[in-house]
């Protein structure tokens, strides 16, 4: 399946973010925004991931991953922990710390 994404601003994301998928297993980072896909199905899973809480400003780690190939991801999104699929993190944009965590 080919999906084209497009983020609404890119030019002014700073130069640390990262999709939460790259991010370091138990390390903090603060979310700052998510992609914007394309195609029916991944908007409809950018939207669920944004009702869930994943938006602007939200402290998130990965407390887990699977093996072999880093999945699922076990995500710490503040008192919950949810798993995402590498494909799902990766429509999030973070950077690395966080002010409010825990």
């Amino acid at each position: 399946m080919t999906t084209t994404i497009a983020a609404a601003s890119a030019a002014s994301l700073p130069s640390s973010a990262l999709s939460l998928d790259k991010l370091p297993s138990h390390q903090w980072a603060t979310v700052l925004d998510l992609l914007r896909p394309t195609g029916a199905e991944d908007r409809e899973l950018v939207l669920r991931l944004t009702e869930i809480g994943f938006v602007p400003g939200e402290a998130v780690r990965i407390v887990a991953s699977g093996a072999p190939g880093r999945e699922p991801l076990a995500v710490r999104l503040g008192h919950t922990t949810f798993a995402l699929r590498r494909y799902e993190a990766a429509f999030i944009r973070v950077t690395p710390g966080a002010e409010h965590h825990g």
